[in-house]
This record gives C-alpha cells, sequence and structure tokens, in this order.
C-alpha cells in the first residue's frame, strides 16, 4: 500500500504564493501520474495538475494554467506543485494522488492512492 504525503499549504495573501510537495513511501508509479486535486469549500473534488512520472508530460486545468507549475524530481521521487498569483477562489484543500494515465489524467475515479490533504486558504 503506497501513502502520500502532502506539506506545504498555509495561509496567504492574494496574489501571493505556495509550494505544495508529495511524497511518496514507495515509488510504483513510473508508468502513471503524480496529480494534485483540490475541493473548495461546499463543492466537489476537481482536477489542478498531473505529471506523467515516465513521460514527464504535464496537464492543467484551464483555470491554474500559466499561474501553477507542477514538477517531479526523480531523485527524490517527489512531485511539486509551485502555486503563484494565488487567488481566493484557489482556496481549497490540495489532494496529492497517484494513478491516471496520459490519456485520462483529469478523472479522479482513475487514480489508486491518495493523500490525506494540505489546506491552502489565500485571503483578499
Amino acid at each position: 500500500q503506497v501513502q502520500l504525503a502532502e506539506s506545504g499549504g498555509g495561509l496567504v495573501q492574494d496574489g501571493g504564493s505556495l509550494t505544495l510537495t508529495c511524497r511518496p513511501t514507495a515509488r510504483t508509479f513510473d508508468n502513471y501520474n503524480m496529480a494534485w486535486f483540490r475541493q473548495p469549500p461546499g463543492k466537489g473534488r476537481e482536477f489542478v495538475a498531473a505529471v506523467h512520472w515516465s513521460g514527464g508530460q504535464t496537464f492543467y486545468a484551464n483555470s491554474v494554467k500559466g499561474r501553477f507549475t507542477i514538477s517531479k524530481d526523480v531523485a527524490k521521487s517527489t512531485a511539486t506543485l509551485q502555486m503563484n498569483n494565488l487567488k481566493p477562489e484557489d482556496t481549497a484543500v490540495y489532494q496529492c494522488a497517484i494513478g491516471g494515465s496520459i490519456y485520462e489524467f483529469s478523472d479522479d475515479r482513475e487514480y489508486t492512492y491518495w493523500g490525506q490533504g494540505t489546506q491552502v486558504t489565500v485571503s483578499s
């Protein structure tokens, strides 16, 4: 069973930046994506970004394109989500996940392993 640990959430002002890191306990995802999803208050879970581990392809939700960057660190087996120009509507619990593929990257049903989540709050 792979466990995922997220870190880096917190409180930031409108226009600020945060960096989230996802660290799995085992390396079993060469043919899968490492992705970030988020759940805003009172809403359902939504896709944010994903990186295919072996191919390196990256995918983004339209709402974060140009502001967020997902990257991988092969040596550390971690994925990082750099979030710039944060807005109040980015406030959510952010979860890391492993699964999917380059063809199925935004559907949370395609992801097998999930972290507990980390809170990101953007104040106006």
